[in-house]
């Protein structure tokens, strides 16, 4: 593995961006569609911090593909509000990154919902997992490092489903 050609911040902050009339759905807020595409322009960003990029798909005929994204959300965006996302590294190896983004109202300051990923590096001559060149895996490395004291969320690893009530409970 190379080393890595650059340092990182802790965590990375994706370009800014506003919810736009488009996104607002007939609740009078951003559609949950709208999310995903915030948090897929920031991953886009992150992986152009590490080299993934356009240019990367035609050099190296690869690109990492989603396998896995789970969102959560915790309050609310609205027209013309500014978005700042983040992105922490949680792990990779030669062929996945696993990363945590966060969503907040750039003004106000809460936090809007969560989406953690898994990529998978990907050839895109044979449309299979591919391991991933060792200057991209440097980069990778110098991310972690950066991001190695960063907390851990309590939405990361979370399962989807209803949680069962002890016997005797009833419904709600």
């Amino acid at each position: 593995m190379t080393a890595a050609t650059k340092s990182y911040t802790a965590p990375l902050i994706a370009p800014p961006m506003k919810v736009i009339e488009e996104w607002i759905d007939y609740n009078g807020h951003m559609n949950m569609a709208f999310y995903n595409t915030v948090f897929d322009k920031a991953v886009d960003a992150l992986f152009m911090d590490v080299g993934i990029s356009e240019d990367y798909v035609t050099k190296e005929l690869a690109s990492v593909f989603t396998a896995e994204i789970h969102v959560t959300y915790a309050q609310e965006l609205s027209l013309h509000d500014p978005i700042k996302v983040t992105c922490q590294l949680l792990d990779f190896d030669a062929k996945r990154i696993h990363m945590f983004l966060e969503m907040y109202h750039a003004k106000e300051g809460y936090l809007a919902a969560t989406m953690e990923q898994i990529g998978i590096h990907v050839s895109m001559e044979s449309r299979r997992s591919a391991v991933m060149p060792d200057w991209v895996l440097a980069e990778l490395q110098a991310l972690k490092e950066a991001h190695k004291d960063l907390p851990i969320k309590p939405q990361v690893g979370r399962v989807i489903g209803i949680p069962k009530k002890s016997a005797g409970a009833t419904s709600a």
